[in-house]
């Protein structure tokens, strides 16, 4: 008798209802260290370790305040303000022809917009799914060039403020300008000469002897900067002196800037 292959057909009766399991979670004893639920067990021991930080954070607010620098004094000119260490690189770049003037709106908006927002799309616009930095060229050297520029216009601005402002201690480590210097003494003998007393526009902040009134004292100004900068000073004003207060022709502002460098 040949051997035949037979079929087997399955036919459901919809007439029979089907089993229904219930969805219950599976009994994690079985796993035991590696899996628990996520409530209460997970949840409450974040809560508690939350709970600890902030307690402490607290405590340290409470045993240790934050530190103060003094009273802000309307008299005092010679203060120079400074943002705190996280924005001096947007402050250095504004310093540059590029990001100021007429280009101001560039470097305070359109340049800082770009930037942070494609750092908020960083994820879609490189979708590469291997880790390694040397597979994702790109998005490395981007990353890289960023670090490197923000890094040093942040010095660059701590650096300057430090050279140009030594009486205000240059900027601290935790974003607080420091408590300035005590003002220098002024030289009761010292006599300025005919190229200082013909400027009386300057004479009512900085006084007749060049000792400092409203203004600081700028008897031994060249000691801290160069003719070059004493003049843009005196032209483009800086801090509480505003710009325009100058009466008088390059040649005489070039001999003022040249006489005050002299000072030391």
């Amino acid at each position: 008798m040949a051997k035949h292959d037979k079929d087997a057909t399955f036919v459901g009766d919809s007439r029979i209802s089907a089993k229904r399991i219930p969805n219950i979670a599976p009994s994690y004893s079985e796993f035991p260290g590696k899996s628990e639920p996520f409530w209460p067990n997970f949840l409450l021991k974040e809560w508690m370790v939350a709970a600890v930080c902030l307690v402490g954070y607290l405590l340290l607010t409470v045993s240790h305040p934050s530190p103060l620098t003094d009273k802000a004094n309307p008299n005092d000119t010679s203060f120079v303000p400074l943002p705190d260490w996280y924005f001096l690189f947007l402050y250095q770049m504004l310093k540059y022809p590029w990001a100021s003037g007429d280009w101001v709106v560039f470097g305070t908006i359109i340049f800082p917009g770009v930037a942070f927002t494609a750092l908020v799309l960083a994820p879609w616009l490189d979708a590469g799914k291997d880790r390694r930095p040397k597979k994702r060229p790109v998005a490395t050297g981007i990353m890289l060039l960023s670090l490197i520029g923000i890094f040093y216009l942040t010095w660059a601005a701590n650096d300057e403020h430090s050279r140009l402002h030594p009486s205000n201690g240059g900027h601290s480590a935790g974003g607080a300008t420091a408590p300035a210097a005590p003002a220098e003494k002024a030289d009761s003998s010292f006599k300025p000469d005919a190229v200082w007393t013909a400027q009386t526009s300057c004479q009512g902040c900085h006084g007749v002897n060049m000792e400092g009134v409203a203004g600081p004292n700028l008897q031994k100004v060249g000691s801290k900067l160069d003719a070059n900068q004493i003049a843009d000073i005196i032209k483009n004003g800086k801090g509480g002196m505003p710009p325009g207060m100058f009466q008088g022709s390059d040649d005489d502002l070039k001999k003022l800037a040249e006489y005050m460098a002299s000072l030391k």
